[in-house]
């Protein structure tokens, strides 16, 4: 096994834990470290999505063996998330590479920077760095059939998902949050579903273009599926500002150097 597999077997890990604990950042993550390695962008939406199908699956077992999926809010969030994947895998493999390598790459940066913006708010908001770990879970504070905006939110992450190679958790869980519902039901559902997603848009990829880079996907799935269940049990436990500022840091700082290399080769 070479060290540049267990690389990816621990990427996979890391952005998978920092997912299913925070509900965002599994494709943003490993997106950006792929696309800083050269690979087109078509094809890292591509391999991060076929992984995701395996993750995302023992994510979705996971949060529903520890009881944290509300499935009045996962009807909501299925139909126009699995539409708006197919529409977005299918964009993005009409956009020239050229276009796509810098669009994609300041999506991701972008995508980053708000997740670390947020984490840094909450931090100067209470004047402390929050603690890694709360003490109990906190309870219902908004009924799911209450929750506004779901179709358009779910459509727009799941295009941007499918065109981006992450984004589903980030735009959904957080503007779901905002409106204070219930944490530990917004991850569980979100990446319960994300399945359904990421399912749809690999299924779309291999229509048009193809599944490549196996190994990768390969190490992605293994790292995802064996940090799954410690995340959807974390959910309950982890403080998310806390996963949220290494998660920003890290897609910062791959998205940079990414964008960095293509003006110096430009």
């Amino acid at each position: 096994m070479s060290d540049q597999f267990l690389v990816f077997v621990l990427i996979g890990f890391v952005a998978q834990f920092i997912k299913g604990s925070i509900g965002m950042a599994f494709g943003v993550i490993s997106s950006s470290f792929l696309l800083s390695l050269g690979i087109p962008p078509v094809l890292v939406s591509a391999s991060v999505h076929t992984a995701s199908v395996a993750t995302t699956a023992t994510t979705g077992i996971s949060h529903l063996i520890f009881k944290n999926v509300d499935f009045r809010l996962f009807r909501r969030l299925f139909i126009p998330g699995i539409i708006a994947s197919i529409l977005g895998a299918f964009v993005l493999t009409r956009i020239p590479l050229n276009i796509a390598r810098p669009i994609i790459g300041v999506y991701l940066l972008t995508m980053g920077l708000i997740i670390l913006i947020r984490a840094l708010r909450y931090i100067v908001s209470t004047k402390r760095m929050p603690k890694l770990f709360i003490k109990k879970i906190l309870q219902d504070q908004l009924p799911s059939e209450h929750v506004h905006g779901v179709t358009p939110l779910a459509s727009l992450g799941g295009f941007c998902d499918a065109l981006g190679g992450g984004g589903w958790g980030h735009i959904l869980t957080s503007s779901l949050l905002a409106q204070g519902a219930t944490p530990h039901y917004v991850i569980g559902t979100v990446n319960t579903v994300q399945f359904f997603v990421s399912l749809f848009a690999s299924l779309t990829f291999l229509i048009l273009v193809g599944i490549t880079h196996w190994s990768i996907i390969v190490a992605l799935i293994i790292g995802g599926v064996i940090a799954a269940p410690f995340a959807a049990f974390m959910v309950r436990k982890v403080n998310p500002p806390v996963l949220m500022l290494i998660a920003g840091i890290v897609v910062v700082t791959l998205s940079s150097r990414t964008l960095i290399n293509l003006i110096s080769i430009s």
